[in-house]
């Protein structure tokens, strides 16, 4: 603890790189933990607008169709289940890029004979007060949004401040959770520096990724094929695997999406014709999983886009009942929401991760620097290697959106022109907020090579 205790203050005296990646890491932990209140506290006030287990079960026999009120939290359920991925995600980004600036500290207590345990608490207690510090500052970004959320109307009116309020309880189980994340990711960052002190300069190629990844997606498309067409007896057991196929296809994402950017890399770099589209080509395929998570929030986006644009295709008759008219369009409104909240996390992970990276490569980018590089070709590079990915990860997503669809609606969502015209400009805002996060990570490259 004396010596956590000292290293806090030499980091508080130093210099701005160092405030620069502790400042990113308890934001990046502030929005993890607002957002999360807020899409609980909005499937809170769905549920219980229901009339909770009881009135969501009887609206589920409702004459064999799901009734309006019931489907209501199943799709808030749909939507927070989605935005726990980027959520995750953004939090693991910040106890990396926290991990990333202790990396070579930690292997040096390791030289002056800091003990496992030490070098172990000491990264612990580090990611556990960034944690609880960036998670305080979200929960009071979670009161500042209530209010604003409160604004937006579902089922013909506004919300109350009472329904979208947690609760003390759900509070400290959201700042607990973060903390948790940080806690686990910073272990499993010491095993660059456990095992042993000089284990943090060690540079090895990494192995190849193989084919075999593809078939998930194809599994996962097939089940949902096969569940949408057989009838279960019960139309609650029906729309759970549906929803479980829906979100294992989307899943897949993670495992397809590496692999075709480790490919793509390969292919980078092989036909590249300048030194920023070669640093970026090798980067990529050096370390394909890290650049998917730098921009895995997009292809969320993507695949909620095209969610969204498929809801377009819903209408009503003339003369349909209010309740189905007020449902046609909270569809559409949700769908536009979760593509906002996850639209946003998208941007503070890629700028968070993009950090990380940066730091990372410290000596890479110093080399680069002392040999006499041109700071815009660093940028240049550093932009390609978010841009390449950020368009495999659009691919990747369009493709999954496409085989999970048509099974489900047809392939009129895949020709009709404002279903495709609703869906470009989606995914052109998602990846401009995208782009403007790594943008965001100028500052430490230049902190970094200088």
């Amino acid at each position: 603890m004396a010596l956590w205790t000292l290293l806090r203050r030499r980091t508080a005296s130093a210099g701005e790189r160092r405030r620069l990646t502790e400042v990113l890491a308890v934001v990046a932990f502030a929005t993890t933990t607002a957002v999360l209140l807020v899409v609980v506290g909005g499937f809170r006030a769905f549920w219980a607008r229901a009339g909770g287990a009881d009135g969501i079960a009887d609206g589920m026999e409702a004459g064999g169709e799901v009734s309006f009120a019931a489907q209501y939290p199943i799709l808030a359920g749909i939507a927070v289940l989605l935005i726990l991925v980027p959520l995750g995600t953004l939090g693991a980004a910040a106890a990396r890029l926290a991990a990333a600036r202790r990396d070579a500290r930690l292997a040096a207590l390791r030289l002056c004979g800091a003990t496992r345990a030490q070098v172990g608490g000491i990264t612990l207690l580090d990611a556990a007060a960034q944690a609880v510090v960036g998670a305080a500052a979200g929960v009071v970004g979670y009161a500042a949004l209530v209010p604003l959320v409160a604004l937006t109307r579902f089922q013909g009116r506004a919300f109350d401040w009472s329904e979208l309020w947690v609760g003390v309880p759900a509070l400290l189980g959201a700042v607990a959770a973060v903390v948790v994340v940080a806690v686990l990711s910073a272990a499993v960052s010491l095993r660059r520096v456990a095992i042993t002190p000089l284990g943090v300069a060690n540079r090895v190629t990494p192995p190849g990724m193989r084919a075999v990844r593809l078939l998930s997606t194809a599994a996962a498309v097939v089940g949902l094929v096969v569940v949408s067409k057989v009838s279960f007896g019960s139309l609650g057991v029906t729309i759970a695997l549906v929803t479980g196929f829906v979100l294992a296809a989307f899943a897949t994402m993670n495992v397809v999406g590496p692999f075709t950017i480790w490919l793509v890399g390969q292919l980078t770099a092989t036909l590249a014709r300048s030194v920023p589209t070669l640093l970026a080509g090798r980067r990529i395929a050096d370390a394909p999983k890290a650049a998917w998570r730098s921009v895995g929030g997009v292809g969320l986006a993507t695949f909620i886009a095209g969610l969204t644009a498929t809801f377009s295709l819903v209408d009503v008759a003339d003369g349909a009942p209010r309740e189905e008219v007020a449902f046609v369009a909270d569809l559409k409104t949700g769908g536009f929401l979760t593509l906002a909240i996850v639209g946003v996390l998208a941007a503070v992970s890629t700028g968070v991760m993009q950090a990380g990276r940066v730091i990372e490569q410290q000596r890479e980018y110093r080399a680069l620097a002392l040999a006499g590089t041109d700071p815009r070709t660093l940028d240049a590079a550093r932009l390609r290697e978010t841009l390449v990915p950020l368009l495999v990860s659009v691919g990747v997503a369009s493709g999954t959106v496409l085989m999970v669809m048509i099974p489900l609606v047809g392939l009129g969502a895949a020709t009709d022109p404002g279903v495709i015209v609703q869906y470009l400009l989606c995914v052109v805002v998602a990846a401009g907020l995208v782009l403007a996060g790594a943008a965001a990570s100028r500052g430490v490259a230049r902190a970094v090579a200088g």
